[in-house]
């Protein structure tokens, strides 16, 4: 009955998730997404013009932090979670926050979800759009890590994008359009990569822990 109610957002993010904490009975949850439900939002919206009445069922299911919800209530999961929106810094934040909360309490784990997909075209040009998509992450003590993600941002001045790029490849680094991409290269190849936006480079390494 629940999987009838998700869209296809939802199902993505949920399954990742699944996939990613099935042998572990509790986890706190960071759920991230620039856009969120933002079509089940559009549809809302254009049956409001119409004169058709908004359906409870419709506008819970809209919200930021619906697919956390519903996550909790089908594994009966009362951790806490939280959802997060930051524009198209929208990952590398959501990283924080759950980095943050694990360093805090490593005790318990924490789950980062992460799932978009490009804003509907009626809302124009989008600067840095997503790509459809879901990723999960499982922070947790009990596991035996290979390695480290480390992330790192910086300000940019007086350079150019084509200089920063230059130099990047120079040094091994490649530059991605959006922050999910570089961070999937990154995981992929245990290779360095980078995103730049706002007068600011997020860049990604992994670290192979030492035998």
């Amino acid at each position: 009955m629940m999987r009838r109610r998700l869209s296809s957002l939802s199902r993505m993010a949920l399954k990742v998730a699944h996939d990613c904490v099935q042998n572990v009975p509790q986890a706190r949850v960071v759920f991230a997404s620039r856009h969120g439900e933002l079509r089940r939002t559009t549809d809302i919206l254009h049956g409001i013009e119409a004169d058709k009445p908004v359906l409870p069922n419709a506008f819970s299911l809209s919200v930021l932090n619906a697919m956390s919800g519903l996550f909790g209530i089908a594994r009966q999961d009362r951790s806490p979670a939280n959802a997060i929106s930051a524009g198209p810094e929208t990952l590398g934040y959501a990283l924080l926050e759950a980095y943050a909360q694990y360093t805090e309490e490593p005790t318990v784990p924490v789950l980062l979800v992460y799932a978009d997909e490009p804003a509907d075209g009626a809302y124009g040009h989008v600067d840095h759009e997503v790509q459809q998509g879901a990723l999960a992450l499982l922070l947790d003590a009990g596991q035996v890590a290979q390695g480290h993600l480390a992330c790192t941002v910086y300000e940019i001045e007086h350079e150019t994008e084509h200089e920063i790029e230059h130099e990047a490849g120079k040094a091994g680094v490649t530059h991605f359009a959006t922050q999910s991409a570089a961070l999937h290269h990154c995981l992929d190849t245990q290779s360095a990569a980078a995103w730049q936006h706002a007068g600011a480079i997020w860049q990604w390494g992994w670290h192979v822990s030492a035998v």
